[in-house]
């Protein structure tokens, strides 16, 4: 693929996710989704969660697992600051923060 293309298919692709996505804050209460997509759009918060959560625990390498110091230490640090604060780019700023102060702090965790 040569360059241009990669970068339209980049910047097409970044596009349609962007309107994709603020479609639902542009057309606001006139949008009606049916009851059935209502339901499965209740998973949604739980499955996020779980995808941020899993790889703090789960090393795929290890037969059981293990838990990451710094990853632990930083989840814990970003799960006070939003029960805290209801920040969320706060609770970003401080677990990333925490997280990169953690494996600088810890090389071998």
């Amino acid at each position: 693929m040569s360059p241009a293309a990669f970068w339209v298919v980049l910047v097409g692709m970044a596009l349609a996710a962007y309107l994709f996505r603020a479609s639902f804050f542009f057309l606001g209460e006139r949008l009606s989704l049916p009851a059935v997509l209502q339901r499965a759009l209740d998973f949604v918060p739980p499955a996020v969660l779980a995808a941020l959560v899993l790889p703090v625990f789960v090393d795929l390498g290890a037969p059981w697992g293990r838990l990451e110091t710094a990853q632990l230490v930083a989840g814990a640090a970003a799960a006070l600051v939003a029960y805290r604060t209801r920040s969320v780019p706060f609770t970003l700023v401080v677990g990333m923060g925490v997280l990169w102060l953690g494996l600088w702090a810890l090389p071998g965790a």
